[in-house]
């Protein structure tokens, strides 16, 4: 048998119901030597491989749908499709499988699909007919037929046969000829009838009839029939819907009637299934399973012959650009683009990638960047969608662009710029809106699905351009609302009991809320660059404010931001939070709750049991030196008196360390200050190790006099060995400004954050803090000599 190729797509059907497209090739009916049989064979057109080889098997049931298409099932929940690009194409290949089947070429199905319970019940019925008998196609004869439909519908032979004569004594245009003549007469009764017929020749579920029942003749008729609904009192107007009330906009006009007639088809058998159609019930649901693949594949088709036409989409996105461009001509551009999407969500994945870097090489970003700043809500809302179905599709693509703005643009036109501020100005008291463009934005900034290109830059260059073009503008609300009250003369400088305008305002609440969200977001992905400007903007600070908020939902959020940063165990971070006191609006907050068992409360005290736990020395020592006595009085959770333990363990376990090394102190002596002051210049490492061992118990002595001096001078109480309090009131710092320490602090090995008046130099193996203090001592920002090479 000589091969005919022609150019198909592959579908098979998934779980979902939903077509799933597995390449497009060339098919042809080849003698198979493995299977001994005529097989179709479909090979990629990209690199010949093999899409498809399947052997036609004599009780196989092939159907041929909408000309261009041929079905069939292979195992039991195995359904495959061959679209065409030719009918003619079709028409070769359907020839070959009747042929092979022994079947007529003019039929649309080759076999009756029976199951094993159909076959057994038919055995003992004598065939009388290949097809169903139809009754005459009249008046008096309605009831008859809508009886019959409606009792062939639970046998899939007798639904099989059904069609067939339908199709084979062209029933369908006299049975709508009889409407016609019905609704002229005003016949209710055969009216009723007529719905039934209707409804149950949908439910055949055959494309054949289908392609009938929608074409432009037609159409109007079928969906007329399905208004009569027995239920109903008053028939429902749905073709004065179609025809008056929904009207077809042509944003630029559509030369090609093919197209036309497809979208005009296409939405109004969308309407049937979606309006007209009650919802099927569990044992329905697969009885309109060929009317949603019509739908799936018009939508395919539509799309396709769109994306072709160049001419058409350049127009459209000239035109939506156009500054003479009339307000409500721009609003049904944007919504024919969102449209267009969302038809694009049928295409398969090559496709649907196709599709959108065609929208991308025809403008369609720019085009957003514009619409999306307009006044009009409508036009703002389309374009809203139109930009989620790209970040959706594309994070990088978007990401791209914007990169490219700033050499172009102010920093206010920014495409990202334009989002944050469109879901800062959200109007809605809900802010559906603003949740959608965070969800976006969250999508831009998140790490995980930026491209690890060799070089690897996206990250640090998508992030370097957020933080410097627009992290000031998503954070200009949560500042706003927390300035200070400089009037106010109770005010100590950096203390955080300030009187702020806190929002009272329950929308503002929720932006301020979904702005948290988002920089919460940030402390978990963005490691440095969002550390840095907490630092730099003070925003922890600033954060806590909201602490005071009379919405606990913001106060929580608030909360959930400093949690995070406390999670991530940094030292840079502790030090900002001891030297900020920022402590302070927690505590209170959760004084101020009282004894309510709330989930403020409860979140309150799980930040302070992870620092228990976690056994975080520096934040430890702050709690319990400045704070203990206002919680030592809370004693239904142990979660105080186990920090209170934990610093007095602490405490214990460096006495007993310096007991070890205990000599009578001295004072010391420049050259030995000098020693403890030394730079890492000396790259020899034996040569320090064994300086420190000769030097180390003059130098200690002399140092712990020395320290003691000091402390006596400083604070007496403090001598035996209790931490500093740190003043309230101590402004942020910056981890830059810690350097103006003392000569003594940098002689100190690296240990926690914790002021005790004596620390041992060396740590010994059983000391239980080792690896912490190496972590600490590598995140400090102190410059501190190392004691061995």
């Amino acid at each position: 048998m000589s091969d005919t190729r022609r150019r198909v797509k592959v579908y098979t059907l998934n779980e979902d119901r939903q077509w799933d497209d597995r390449g497009t090739g060339h098919v042809s009916s080849t003698f198979v030597e493995q299977v001994k049989g005529i097989s179709l064979l479909v090979r990629a057109e990209s690199d010949g491989s093999l899409l498809l080889e399947s052997k036609i098997s004599p009780n196989t049931a092939y159907q041929k749908q909408q000309d261009t298409l041929i079905v069939w099932s292979e195992a039991d929940n195995y359904d495959l499709a061959l679209s065409f690009q030719e009918k003619a194409g079709c028409d070769e290949i359907w020839e070959k499988i009747c042929q092979v089947q022994g079947k007529d070429p003019a039929l649309d199905i080759t076999q009756d699909p029976i199951d094993e319970s159909e076959e057994e019940r038919f055995e003992e019925i004598p065939e009388t007919s290949h097809l169903v008998e139809l009754p005459p196609c009249e008046l008096s004869r309605l009831e008859e037929i809508a009886d019959l439909v409606t009792s062939v519908l639970s046998s899939p032979i007798r639904r099989e046969k059904l069609a067939l004569a339908l199709m084979s004594e062209g029933y369908i245009k006299k049975l709508l000829g009889l409407f016609r003549v019905c609704e002229d007469l005003d016949n209710r009764e055969g009216l009723h009838h007529l719905y039934e017929i209707v409804r149950g020749v949908l439910f055949l579920n055959k494309a054949a009839l289908f392609e009938v029942m929608f074409s432009d003749d037609c159409i109007m008729d079928v969906v007329g029939c399905l208004e009569y609904d027995p239920a109903l009192v008053q028939p429902k107007r749905h073709r004065e819907f179609l025809t008056k009330t929904a009207k077809f906009k042509e944003v630029i006009p559509i030369t090609d009637s093919e197209l036309r007639q497809k979208i005009h088809q296409t939405y109004r058998v969308q309407y049937i299934q979606d309006i007209i159609l009650p919802t099927p019930s569990v044992f329905e649901e697969n009885f309109l399973s060929t009317l949603t693949s019509f739908i799936f594949f018009n939508k395919v088709e539509i799309v396709s012959m769109l994306q072709e036409d160049e001419k058409f989409l350049t127009e459209v996105f000239a035109q939506l650009t156009d500054e003479g461009t009339d307000d409500s001509k721009r609003r049904e551009l944007v919504n024919f683009v969102k449209e267009f999407c969302a038809f694009s969500q049928t295409l398969q994945p090559q496709n649907r990638d196709a599709f959108f870097k065609t929208l991308a090489n025809l403008g369609i970003l720019p085009a957003l960047e514009i619409v999306m700043g307009m006044d009009d809500l409508q036009v703002r809302a389309a374009a809203t969608d139109i930009f989620s179905y790209l970040v959706e599709f594309s994070p990088s693509m978007v990401r791209e662009f914007v990169m490219q703005e700033p050499q172009q643009t102010d920093d206010d036109v920014l495409l990202i710029n334009v989002v944050i501020k469109q879901m800062i100005c959200d109007s809605d008291p809900e802010l559906g809106g603003a949740v959608q463009l965070m969800g976006l934005l969250r999508t831009l900034i998140d790490p995980e699905n930026m491209l690890a290109s060799t070089n690897k830059t996206e990250k640090t260059e998508f992030l370097s351009f957020f933080y410097k073009y627009c992290m000031h503008v998503l954070t200009a609300p949560l500042l706003a609302n927390t300035a200070h009250d400089k009037n106010s003369k109770d005010l100590q400088e950096g203390s955080t009991k300030i009187n702020p305008v806190c929002p009272d305002n329950f929308q503002t609440a929720q932006l301020l809320a979904l702005i948290l969200e988002l920089l919460t977001f940030c402390v978990e992905h963005h490691t440095y660059h969002i550390k840095t400007y907490i630092m730099n903007k003070d925003l922890l600070r600033r954060v806590l404010v909201l602490m005071n908020s009379k919405h606990t939902f913001l106060a929580l959020c608030a909360l959930r931001f400093m949690r995070r940063i406390i999670g991530l165990k940094d030292e840079y971070y502790n030090r900002y939070i001891i030297k900020g006191n920022l402590f302070e609006p927690v505590i209170n907050a959760l004084l101020d709750n009282g004894t309510r068992y709330n989930l403020l409360n409860s979140a309150i005290i799980e930040l302070f049991e992870f620092i228990k736990v976690e056994d975080i020395k520096s934040l430890i020592a702050h709690i319990v030196d400045n704070f203990y006595k206002a919680l030592e009085s809370i004693e239904y959770v142990q979660t105080f008196k186990g920090l209170k333990g934990r610093y007095e363990q602490e405490k214990d376990r460096q006495s007993q360390r310096l007991n070890r090394y205990r000599r009578d102190a001295r004072s010391l002596d420049k050259d030995e200050e000098l020693w403890f002051n030394d730079d890492e210049d000396d790259d020899d490492g034996e040569t320090v190790e064994k300086r420190m061992e000769d030097d180390f118990s003059d130098s200690y002595g002399k140092y712990m006099e020395a320290k003691k001096g000091a402390a006596n001078g400083s604070n007496g109480a403090n001598n035996n060995g209790k931490a500093a309090v740190i003043p309230p009131s101590s402004p942020a710092v910056t981890p830059n400004n810690s350097s103006t320490s003392s000569v003594k602090t940098v002689a100190l090995p690296a240990t926690p954050v914790v002021k005790t008046a004596l620390v041992g130099l060396v740590d010994y193996p059983d000391d239980e803090d080792e690896e912490e203090e190496d972590e600490e001592e590598e995140q400090s920002p102190r410059k501190r000599p190392r004691l061995s090479s």
